[in-house]
């Protein structure tokens, strides 16, 4: 069988480049987006998530690449994290320009500039310190792409959209209020989301065949685990810590 890059591809030094020219291209191109698939991901990602990295497994098959080429998981996110955000605002928000600076603070410097700074730790620490060793010297060297790390941490983050953005709204009446079941119920929601988000991330590099040791990205879960209680003790509720930071919400 011939190899897959001679089939009038493009060659792999420059692969990265123009897939990522490609990928931004098609962010302003709805028509093009599989908006049916990202919402069976999203779900998925929240019920059976192994599923969604057995198509991760058909999409390199099709596609010889691990990352996603359709936008559309990213750019329906941002949408529902501006809703959420606004929601947000209504409710806690004293004016309109402070709700919008906080929604661009969400959407912009949560999402996008922590999300990638996150990714590119994982992207580097799994190229240079997980990738398997290969014992054949005519093997094709594999690497993680960034713009999978990427896909890996959004997709680890939308379950944890879903507890801290969307739950957490309709329950925060009940946890700002003061005593201990609303302290213990904060953190055990925290507790979840921290704990479910360093899980797919560990099924997301787990899935790739060429890297080893991926239960690292599981350590962080005991410490979570750990800390929970320790917070309690200390009586950190940290819905009310978040509230107060961002709206400057005192009850």
């Amino acid at each position: 069988m011939l190899p897959t890059a001679s089939r009038g591809r493009t060659p792999s030094s420059l692969r990265p480049a123009s897939t990522f020219s490609h990928y931004l291209r098609r962010i302003v191109k709805w028509q093009q987006m599989d908006i049916e698939y990202t919402f069976w991901q999203m779900l998925h990602l929240c019920m059976s998530p192994k599923v969604v990295y057995q198509h991760t497994k058909y999409h390199k098959q099709t596609k010889n690449q691990w990352a996603r080429d359709d936008p559309a998981f990213v750019v329906i996110f941002s949408v529902f994290l501006v809703i959420a955000t606004t929601a947000y605002c209504a409710a806690y928000s004293e004016s309109a320009g402070h709700a919008s600076l906080t929604v661009i603070s969400v959407v912009i410097l949560h999402f996008f500039v922590v999300g990638g700074g996150l990714a590119t730790c994982f992207w580097f620490l799994t190229n240079s310190y997980l990738r398997e060793e290969s014992p054949n010297s005519h093997v094709v060297e594999q690497r993680v792409e960034w713009l999978y790390a990427f896909d890996v941490h959004c997709n680890s983050y939308f379950p944890a959209f879903i507890l801290l953005y969307v739950l957490q709204y309709f329950v925060s009446p009940v946890l700002v209020a003061h005593g201990f079941f609303p302290l213990l119920l904060s953190n055990l929601l925290y507790m979840v989301a921290f704990s479910y988000y360093n899980y797919l991330n560990f099924l997301g590099y787990d899935v790739l065949p060429f890297l080893e040791k991926t239960t690292l990205f599981l350590y962080p879960i005991g410490l979570v685990i750990v800390l929970c209680p320790l917070m309690i003790l200390a009586r950190f509720n940290p819905t009310r810590y978040l509230m107060g930071l961002y709206f400057g919400w005192r009850p």
